[in-house]
């Protein structure tokens, strides 16, 4: 009972926290100048990407390395194969060039940089310090970059008053963090009752609960028509998962990659890559390469249950 009443309760949470945090971040947005694309990359891809902070730093520090570094994996597979697939298929999203010039082959080159970091069994401190600079820098660029950018998308204004927009984002993080972490020990709870391996957990349940600020913001931020903070959100959180998450868990604790399959790096990596072309042609991702994305991510997970259910039987 106590299991579900998380479950529940942290989905609520979750999705009064992404409505508070998109409109305050639209109104930082129109009132600094900066588009709303920016705001995706960078104050919502970190809000929403604040729950894997929490929850990998936990769990390495409680050597729980395969919740840690599954969390970051499963949440970037989630990101693209279900949070961009469900939003593309509810409405089609419009993409600058500037994301399919600049951030997604950024991403790709991030989740392939991650994957030769662990190629030796572990992310280092010495590994978490690169991973962190490199988000600095490109903070730093983006920021810079938008400065000299026009706004392509009218946005629907959120509160007129900074102090309240500042509110609207501080209270949204906040709920998105405390809500993503209820749903997920509600969650990992429910999973460890049937025997579950960590790694399994950190790739499925743990990724998906901690992904959930960013499938709700990306949905609200759809039917808003704000396509910019929709795309922005995936792709910077993918970032963030990467270069910040991970930088800082790093630095905080070693993470092992013991227990994990190249299998599970190269479908993060091959969703990345395939996002570029579907962006490409036309400039949006519709209906159709959504439907594609979720169907690619329904056949990982039925591969993670197969390998849980093989687990179970030893």
């Amino acid at each position: 009972m106590l299991i579900t009443l998380s479950i529940i309760g942290g989905f609520i949470i979750l999705t009064l926290g992404a409505e508070a945090l998109v409109r305050g971040a639209s109104a930082i947005a129109l009132r600094l100048g900066i588009t709303p694309l920016i705001i995706g990359l960078t104050i919502v891809a970190f809000g929403t990407s604040a729950p894997e902070l929490a929850v990998s730093v936990k769990s390495a520090l409680a050597g729980n390395s395969g919740i840690a570094l599954g969390n970051v994996i499963g949440s970037n597979i989630a990101n693209i194969g279900l949070i961009l697939a469900i939003t593309a298929l509810i409405r089609p999203i419009q993409v600058q060039s500037q994301v399919v010039k600049r951030d997604i082959p950024l991403m790709i080159l991030a989740s392939m940089l991650f994957w030769g970091l662990l190629l030796d069994g572990e992310l280092s401190l010495i590994d978490g310090v690169v991973l962190l600079s490199l988000l600095f820098g490109y903070l730093t660029f983006s920021y810079i970059s938008s400065k000299n950018s026009k706004n392509e998308e009218e946005i629907e204004a959120g509160p007129n008053n900074p102090l309240l927009s500042g509110l609207f984002i501080l209270v949204g993080i906040s709920m998105l963090v405390g809500g993503g972490i209820l749903f997920v020990n509600g969650a990992v709870d429910l999973a460890k009752t049937f025997g579950v391996s960590e790694v399994i957990i950190g790739l499925t349940i743990v990724a998906i609960g901690t992904s959930m600020p960013e499938l709700v913001t990306s949905v609200i931020a759809a039917l808003k028509g704000q396509s910019d903070i929709a795309i922005g959100n995936v792709v910077g959180s993918n970032l963030f998962n990467i270069l910040g998450i991970l930088g800082v868990t790093a630095i905080v604790h070693p993470v092992s990659s013991l227990g994990f399959q190249p299998f599970d790096f190269m479908v993060m990596l091959a969703l990345a890559i395939v996002i570029l072309p579907f962006a490409w042609t036309g400039l949006r991702i519709g209906r159709r390469e959504g439907s594609v994305l979720l169907l690619t991510y329904l056949g990982y997970m039925v591969y993670l249950i197969n390998q849980a259910s093989a687990q179970a039987l030893v």
